[in-house]
């Protein structure tokens, strides 16, 4: 039986499991998710844009978002970088992010 084919919808969703440490909230929802791309043969590049240029927990997130993108069927690959540009802002939290964020505490 041969796999599905590979969708950003899946990358997100995974990605959707993986909390920023400090935060506690996914990094999809966060808006770190910069950018996603995938070829038909497995290959997926993810660029995470982090919250802070200090960001204590890179080294953790990238890891992270390598091992659950990994683990989807049909990606052979996982590149994933930080990148600053375009830098983080708040604007970038989705809906469910704030909803999250005003309800912690």
């Amino acid at each position: 039986m041969s796999e599905p084919p590979l969708d950003d919808s899946a990358i997100f969703e995974r990605l959707r499991l993986l909390d920023d440490p400090e935060i506690g909230l996914n990094i999809v929802d966060l808006g770190m998710v910069s950018s996603i791309e995938h070829d038909t043969a497995g290959n997926v590049r993810v660029v995470i844009t982090p919250t802070s240029p200090n960001c204590p927990m890179h080294d953790q997130i990238v890891e992270g978002a390598r091992l659950m993108v990994e683990s989807i069927p049909g990606v052979k690959t996982a590149d994933i970088t930080m990148s600053f540009d375009p830098p983080w802002t708040p604007d970038l939290i989705t809906p469910a992010g704030r909803e999250f964020l005003e309800n912690r505490s």
